[in-house]
């Protein structure tokens, strides 16, 4: 009889199309199934938590897979970190109920986009170099108002299979942190693209192009043209998944 289990994991996305599998494409999702396909036997599909883009990161991913093979959670967890590369890092693995899923049980999902004002090695394809002021009180004066909408389609990708754009969003906070500005953003679920597309937008107020009305306006419009421009992906960061407390089995 199968189980049903979580995995948490980590992962730096600079060598992946992203998580979701794709024909001739490395994704990260491919990389977690041929591992724990070989690890225990036999044939296994994780389902993400969610989508990350190409060369977008995760501090915190879950997934959910079921197997028959009787195994340890620490000598499972060995065992994986042991065959994969060192950009991807399983934290750990747990039993959930049977019908636990790692998308649909999700309550929020938080991310952080960085950037860096001056140019650093270390950074490269970790942070995005964007050497210019920016006002931080407009940009976080005008990120209080994404907390009053739950259209979103202004920062979603077009033509994408998704049912609606609705998004509760209760968190949204630039801050700085020593040369680095950090933008984070917490929601019951995004759109393809809405935190870059936000991201790209909120920079254009910092930057005096747009007006605080501009970006009310915006987001009320429900029309991509008239947003900024997607930052570059490997700012982006998924550092938070949560779950009810009783998803544990």
């Amino acid at each position: 009889m199968k189980q049903r289990y979580f995995i948490e994991l980590m992962y730096d996305g600079t060598a992946y199309h992203g998580w979701q599998i794709q024909p001739n494409s490395s994704t990260v999702q491919e990389q977690i199934n041929l591992s724990l396909s070989t690890v225990l036997g036999e044939e296994i599909n994780v389902v993400g938590a969610g989508r990350t883009d190409t060369a977008v990161h995760a501090k915190q991913m879950f997934a959910h897979f079921d197997s028959a093979v009787e195994f340890g959670m620490d000598e499972l967890v060995f065992k994986l970190n042991s065959y994969l590369k060192n950009d991807i890092s399983i934290v750990r693995v747990f039993k959930v109920g049977d019908s636990a899923h790692s998308r649909f049980d999700a309550i929020s999902r938080k991310y952080e986009y960085i950037i860096h004002k001056n140019k650093n090695p270390f950074l490269i394809n970790k942070a995005w170099h964007f050497h210019k002021n920016l006002d931080i009180d407009a940009m976080n004066e005008a990120a209080k108002f994404l907390m009053n909408y739950n259209d979103f389609t202004s920062f979603s990708k077009l033509h994408t299979q998704t049912k609606t754009n609705n998004c509760t969003i209760t968190f949204a906070k630039w801050e700085e942190r020593g040369d680095t500005l950090v933008f984070s953003i917490e929601a019951d679920r995004f759109l393809r693209n809405m935190v870059r597309a936000i991201v790209g937008t909120l920079v254009a107020v910092g930057e005096n192009k747009l007006s605080i009305q501009d970006f009310i306006e915006i987001i009320e419009s429900k029309d991509r043209s008239k947003a900024g421009v997607s930052v570059p992906a490997h700012g982006l960061y998924l550092v938070k998944v949560e779950y009810p407390k009783d998803i544990s089995s």
